[in-house]
């Protein structure tokens, strides 16, 4: 396994704009969670064995925060036509079979993941009710084979503050997986 690290977007940045199809193809984007006291944006892919590490506690975490009003999308930026297993098929299986609560959009022309700046699956970016960027990076410690549980301890720390209108803390940990598939450049 190649680990990337997050290249942790300078915090304070707006959200950048994305309006995506998801596994149903009806199109989600950033303008349809205005009300949303928080957003979390998930780069993601349904190969990567990080994301599969964490993929039952990821989804625990969401519903319990969804439950609060978080708004959260997972977004599948890779080149399916090298990584097939990332179609937007597979995505749809993927999602029904892990009972996704959130949608989980395809982001065909990469222009998303570049906008964001995302490097790995997965890429946690929370932003507030501003859509100001309050935290990126891990999940936690957790990463296969390393023992550690998955907690999701530092993301529930950064959504907790937000929700309780408190400083996110400043100091945070990349996280770290599979480097997204880039399309190769013709």
């Amino acid at each position: 396994m190649v680990r990337t690290a997050s290249t942790m977007l300078a915090l304070g940045t707006a959200a950048p704009h994305f309006s995506l199809p998801d596994t149903k193809g009806e199109k989600v984007s950033l303008t349809g969670f205005r009300e949303a006291p928080a957003l979390l944006v998930i780069f993601m892919c349904n190969h990567c064995p990080f994301v599969k590490h964490i993929l039952k506690g990821l989804v625990d975490l969401v519903g319990e925060y969804q439950a609060k009003g978080v708004a959260v999308v997972g977004v599948n930026s890779n080149d399916v036509e090298n990584y097939p297993e990332d179609s937007p098929q597979n995505m749809a299986k993927v999602a029904q079979d892990n009972d996704f609560t959130f949608p989980y959009l395809y982001d065909e022309t990469q222009e998303v993941a570049k906008a964001y700046r995302a490097a790995c699956t997965p890429d946690f970016f929370l932003f507030d009710a501003n859509r100001s960027l309050v935290y990126r990076g891990q999940m936690d410690d957790s990463r296969p084979g390393n023992g550690v549980p998955v907690t999701g301890a530092d993301l529930r720390t950064a959504i907790d503050a937000v929700l309780q209108a408190k400083p996110v803390p400043e100091d945070q940990k990349p996280s770290v997986g599979c480097n997204i598939k880039w399309k190769e450049l013709e």
